[in-house]
């Protein structure tokens, strides 16, 4: 469990760099809609 807990915050924090150097808000938060979607898919499976 821990592991997966590293593996998240991880990728949380990679996230987050990502959006300090994407100016545009609209499409952050079309990235982010698509990634919490393909991550609900893949954890319900």
């Amino acid at each position: 469990m821990r592991r997966l807990i590293g593996f998240v915050l991880f990728w949380i924090a990679i996230g987050m760099a990502l959006m300090m150097f994407l100016h545009s808000q609209l499409l952050g938060l079309i990235i982010i809609f698509l990634l919490l979607l393909l991550g609900y898919n893949l954890f319900s499976c």
